[in-house]
């Protein structure tokens, strides 16, 4: 079959690799010019760790107390806007420990077969995107978030996944060439890291060679339908006919979506990172600064920073009070690092596709027969890419999904 796919950051490059493998003639299109967004800049981590949503008990109290202070690491800009307001409401009804009981079990198998997936992507691509599992940290200074995670830690135990609670002096011991103040951690053996732009910069050409098309700097601005079937996927340049259709737009999905009749309520949630030496910060395994919401990922001879979720709308501009912010955490978890505030060139900003209820959907809608949604996963994109993709192929082939996706439904709002 012919299939479109509208979006081509990290979930819609992972969607044409499997369709690809699958037979199908696959079309990738894309408004910006693929060289950039949030499947370059982001933290590179794949973290099956990561089972509690978003949108958990405690992140609304603690989300009113951040959106006070100008270097927050969580920001909801005022505006008057109805999808906000939907989406916000979304969000309140979903914080809660019921919520979590029944997400987590279904964000545990999306992850677990998305590690699976990149094990296998690193052995049979021809190319080095420093993959490596080392795990991942969760570093914190204070009694509260001890509390907190050690709590999280058995949750995720109970669930099958393997969770340390470290004292000080056992971070220290893991993290041996660089000096660590922390009250403890929480240490996940089970997760991994990546570099992000070095897999995206050599996926798309690799896919090109063998088949796939894409159309950049074309956005997608109408469909043709016929008798609930898409047919014809339309640019401002030109018509593409299309048997299959997968809607993976990231942040624009949301739009793109309503040009269908579908709403799936999405907000974009801004991040920064930026990239410090190796020798200034030489850590070994990444980690998350709690207090801070502050990623730290090494990448070779550099290390990416990066943090805060800023609901803004679709706006790249970038805070320096919050990139800042991210610099200041640094040291307070890591004594000796001397980070420099970046310039504004060298910051990094994306946009992440976040629904109320902290799910990605993937899936079927009821409304067309051949459209799949394959979006909305947040801060976890790069993370279940893979997974994703290789769902959305079996959806479109027929065949029996790896995991279920009922939780993913784009029809569960």
């Amino acid at each position: 079959m012919k299939v479109i796919l509208v979006g081509g950051g990290i979930v819609g490059i992972s969607t044409a690799y499997y369709l690809l493998r699958s037979g199908h003639e696959v079309v990738v299109v894309d408004g910006s010019d693929l060289l950039d967004g949030c499947s370059f800049g982001n933290a590179g981590m794949v973290v099956p760790s990561h089972i509690v949503p978003l949108a958990s008990p405690g992140m609304i109290a603690r989300g009113i107390r951040w959106m006070f202070r100008s270097d927050s690491p969580f920001f909801i800009k005022p505006r008057l806007s109805a999808d906000l307001l939907r989406w916000g409401w979304q969000f309140y009804r979903h914080s809660n420990h019921r919520h979590v009981q029944r997400a987590a079990p279904a964000l545990k198998a999306l992850s677990l077969l998305s590690k699976n997936l990149y094990c296998a992507l690193a052995a049979e691509l021809p190319f080095a995107f420093g993959y490596t599992e080392r795990g991942l940290l969760m570093l914190y200074r204070s009694a509260e978030a001890e509390q907190e995670e050690a709590e999280a830690a058995r949750f995720a135990n109970a669930l099958g996944l393997e969770a340390r609670v470290l004292s000080a002096g056992q971070v220290q011991q893991l993290e041996p060439h660089v000096a660590v103040s922390v009250r403890g951690g929480v240490y996940y053996p089970g997760d991994a890291h990546l570099v992000p732009h070095k897999l995206m910069q050599q996926w798309i050409p690799y896919l090109a060679e063998r088949g796939v098309r894409f159309i950049s700097g074309e956005e997608v601005q109408d469909f043709k339908v016929k008798a609930g079937r898409i047919v014809c996927v339309c640019t401002e340049k030109q018509e593409l006919t299309a048997d299959e259709v997968v809607l993976s737009a990231g942040a624009w999905s949301g739009n793109v979506a309503r040009r269908l009749g579908i709403n799936i309520p999405m907000q974009a949630g801004k991040g920064y990172s930026f990239l410090t030496g190796h020798n200034t910060l030489p850590v070994t395994i990444p980690a998350i600064l709690l207090e801070d919401r502050v990623a730290v990922t090494p990448m070779g001879d550099e290390v990416r920073l990066g943090g805060t979720m800023e609901i803004t709308g679709l706006d790249l501009q970038i805070n320096m009070k919050r990139v800042h912010a991210i610099a200041r955490a640094i040291p307070r978890y890591y004594p000796k690092a001397q980070i420099n505030f970046p310039p504004p060139e060298t910051v990094w900003s994306g946009l992440r596709p976040c629904p109320p209820d902290g799910l990605p959907y993937i899936g079927r809608t009821r409304r067309y027969k051949n459209l799949v949604l394959a979006t909305g996963h947040a801060m976890m994109g790069l993370s279940l890419a893979p997974a994703t993709g290789k769902l959305v192929s079996q959806i479109i082939n027929g065949e029996e999904t790896a995991v279920p996706v009922d939780p993913f439904s784009p029809d569960r709002f």
